[in-house]
């Protein structure tokens, strides 16, 4: 009776299609990094006041991040920079030449 109930599945898996999909899985998406050190902080810093000498006027971080092409974290980055440098001020929310 055993012998019987194997054979049956040995048939009944033969007969069963071969096309079971597998999931793919798709690799996490890498979170970009900020490298924090002077040589970084300070190339930030000249992207961000190449920017603001570029426009003219104070700009929000989010006007700077897109006018650099840098993420907000490396923008804040340069701004503390500047800050520390006496070389930006912060005006209603903005940032502007000192």
């Amino acid at each position: 009776m055993v012998e019987k109930k194997a054979a049956e599945k040995k048939v009944a898996a033969k007969a069963a299609p071969a096309t079971k999909a597998k999931a793919v899985k798709k690799p996490a998406a890498k979170k970009a990094e900020t490298l924090v050190d002077a040589e970084n902080a300070g190339f930030r810093a000249g992207d961000v006041y190449q920017a603001l000498s570029a426009a003219g006027v104070a700009q929000s971080v989010a006007q700077l991040a897109a006018s650099t092409k840098k993420t907000e974290t490396e923008v804040l980055l340069g701004i503390g920079w500047l800050l520390k440098e006496g070389k930006v001020k912060g005006e209603d929310g903005k940032v502007v030449l000192a």
